[in-house]
């Protein structure tokens, strides 16, 4: 086999392993109603980010704290689909399973707001001191 066969074979199977992810990403968003509540609080943050022209700093925060979520929201249904793959009875393990990824979610939910509302409350601040000066 030549390299330049061996290279076509290779970028073949690059762009199929991305064609899968963007494939469970899209599955992903279709079927699981937190990860379209992520989306759309990802639009939000970011018209809100663009509109008060956060820092580059800020913008580093923002973009890792909402592809952090997508990522761990990614893990967190891979792991239910694998539980329920496993079993259809009720399991205390497969259910401790799931709530472990479940939390795992929750925390960094939680950072996320934390990082939200330490960038923009000083800019909505600022809003409401024009309002009312």
């Amino acid at each position: 086999m030549s390299m330049a066969s061996q290279d076509n074979q290779k970028t073949n199977r690059l762009l199929k392993s991305f064609s899968f992810a963007i494939h469970g990403i899209g599955s992903a968003i279709q079927t699981e109603r937190n990860m379209r509540i992520h989306l759309g609080s990802t639009v939000l943050v970011i018209v809100l980010s663009v509109f008060f022209s956060i820092s580059k700093t800020e913008w580093l925060f923002i973009l890792i704290a909402i592809s952090g979520m997508f990522a761990l929201e990614l893990v967190n249904t891979a792991i239910e689909r694998v539980v329920d793959l496993i079993t259809e009875d009720y399991h205390p393990l497969a259910k401790q399973a799931k709530d472990i990824a479940a939390g795992a979610v929750f925390i960094y939910a939680l950072v996320s707001v934390a990082i939200g509302a330490i960038i923009f409350w000083p800019y909505f601040l600022q809003i409401i001191r024009k309002i009312f000066a």
